[in-house]
């Protein structure tokens, strides 16, 4: 499964929220959006989902502009985990995740999509809460309820906003590491908006990390996390240590906003430094064919 993306901009009113957004990933792969709050990383995965309508660009799934496709075919493509779940009626948890399954589902197949709805509930931990009222759980395991509905549509993309934020440290790096594990599994394309650097680092085969609206800087962990990129997209000093080969993150203090700001004017991001550079380097090839031409 390929999604492109090619000069993607959004904006609330006069307010830009993304800008020219260009994007090219292919799965099976685990891939985190990092950035600070505000930045758009909701915003892109709602884009590519067509939970919101792009103002200009386009998203290609499989070659296909996402525009052209219906909602129920996307839903059996594209699986969705949002950051909080807006169920408020009083679903049982089984009710809740077989909704998953409704892109699939087919007369008479009900029994199949049980079958599914009890697997992905013991995969993640929660079949001892399949009777429960979904709007009494906790807020984590709302979250593994919402990312057993992801699972169950049994999807080739799956983007998720923030899968773990309510989850303890233990049940974070769970969750995280099955999540990498079914995209090798089952040949998903995972994307997943992460705050946490060092699990991201960890696990993600590539890290994209938004600054702004735009794209700073896109590449596996250990080109992407460096301390340059977190002195200025995120305002802080680090120090990066080698852990197996992935960069891990050690915090040591918050650079002032003042000059935080002013480091972000001077600083040209390396995906924008590498698209100059390109257009450069194009401009100066057709300079030097017109000479050869004259």
């Amino acid at each position: 499964m390929q999604i492109k993306i090619d000069g993607l901009e959004f904006g609330y009113s006069s307010t830009p929220v993304l800008n020219d957004i260009t994007l090219d990933l292919s799965g099976p792969k685990f891939v985190s959006i990092m950035g600070p709050n505000g930045v758009g990383k909701s915003t892109l995965i709602h884009c590519i989902n067509k939970i919101l309508t792009p103002t200009s660009g386009t998203v290609m799934l499989d070659g296909k502009d996402v525009k052209e496709i219906t909602i129920k075919d996307m839903a059996k493509q594209v699986g969705y985990v949002p950051y909080s779940a807006n169920d408020t009626f009083p679903l049982t948890v089984v009710d809740t995740v077989l909704m998953g399954r409704h892109p699939h589902s087919k007369w008479k197949s009900l029994d199949n999509d049980l079958d599914i709805v009890y697997d992905t509930l013991k995969m993640l931990g929660i079949s001892h809460l399949a009777m429960r009222n979904f709007n009494e759980l906790s807020a984590g395991q709302h979250q593994k309820v919402m990312l057993a509905r992801g699972l169950v549509q049994e999807p080739k993309v799956l983007l998720l906003d923030e899968p773990t934020s309510n989850l303890d440290v233990r049940h974070q790096l769970d969750v995280t590491k099955m999540l990498k594990r079914l995209s090798v599994e089952k040949g998903i394309l995972i994307i997943m908006i992460s705050h946490d650097i060092n699990i991201a680092a960890k696990f993600s085969d590539e890290v994209i990390m938004m600054h702004q609206g735009h794209i700073y800087d896109v590449g596996t962990p250990d080109h992407v996390i460096n301390e340059e990129n977190l002195k200025v997209v995120y305002g802080v000093e680090s120090k990066i240590v080698d852990d197996d080969g992935r960069p891990h993150v050690i915090l040591k203090d918050a650079i002032p906003m003042d000059e935080s700001a002013d480091m972000v004017e001077r600083v040209r991001s390396p995906v924008m430094a590498a698209a100059i550079r390109k257009k450069q380097e194009e401009a100066k090839g057709l300079v030097e064919k017109e000479k050869s031409e004259a």
